[in-house]
């Protein structure tokens, strides 16, 4: 089968449970690192879904390979090719699909509940589940593009997720493994400092402890959203 097309956007926040769980499930993948400078594909057509990883940026910003990425996003959609967004992903998928990207109110940073919503499509991505913990770091925000079902809220960001036919944006970071906790408090540890009196800013210290017990629930959601996911990509080889 064709691979699923993974876009790092910075060396630390690069796939994490994400590429665990295609390799369990013998899922093909190809890392494109942008920040390496590798080449954002003209065509999604060599590939089974697109996956966008966060980063430091906002998709407001004047960087010569967001047009290339929107452009890409609005091919895919036109295509059915599915779509993954987390945090930067999530807002470039609604920034190219015509919805705005704007300042949250505050920064959220660590450890965070987010409620699922009274939805039918929510239903089919969550089940039973109603809220849970989830990892933050953004100090942005999408608005929903046309057609798309609200999925998720935290107390300081009304838009935390939403899906559009296959696809699924999120605010939210589900993809998180330890490493990538202990690398984003070391690269973001200015960041925290400035923001550290924010509501939702927690201590390096604090994200690090929390991480033990928070993770493994954690990835048994993102096991679940990979999962109805990858029910959309195709298996065609060709």
């Amino acid at each position: 089968m064709k691979p699923v097309a993974i876009f790092r956007h910075a060396a630390v926040e690069g796939p994490g449970y994400l590429a665990d769980f295609l390799d369990r499930h013998a899922i093909p993948w190809q890392l494109i690192r942008v920040d390496a400078g590798d080449s954002v594909p003209t065509t999604p057509e060599a590939f089974s879904g697109l996956a966008f990883m966060g980063g430091p940026m906002s998709v407001n910003d004047d960087l010569p390979w967001l047009a290339r990425e929107f452009s890409l996003i609005r091919e895919a959609h036109a295509q059915d090719i599915p779509l993954l967004g987390h945090c930067l992903g999530g807002q470039l998928i609604s920034r190219a699909l015509g919805a705005v990207v704007s300042r949250n109110p505050l920064k959220e940073i660590g450890w965070g509940e987010v409620t699922v919503s009274d939805n039918a499509t929510a239903r089919a991505w969550f089940g039973d589940i109603r809220q849970f913990d989830s990892f933050h770091w953004h100090g942005e925000t999408f608005a929903l593009p046309p057609g798309a079902a609200h999925l998720l809220a935290s107390a300081h960001c009304a838009n935390q997720g939403y899906a559009l036919g296959k696809h699924l944006a999120l605010q939210c970071h589900v993809e998180m493994n330890e490493q990538m906790i202990r690398d984003w408090c070391e690269v973001g540890a200015d960041e925290i400092d400035v923001a550290r009196n924010g509501p939702a800013v927690q201590t390096a210290a604090t994200m690090q402890q929390l991480m033990h017990n928070k993770l493994p629930p954690l990835q048994r959601i993102a096991e679940r959203l990979y999962q109805h996911w990858v029910q959309g990509i195709s298996r065609k080889t060709g």
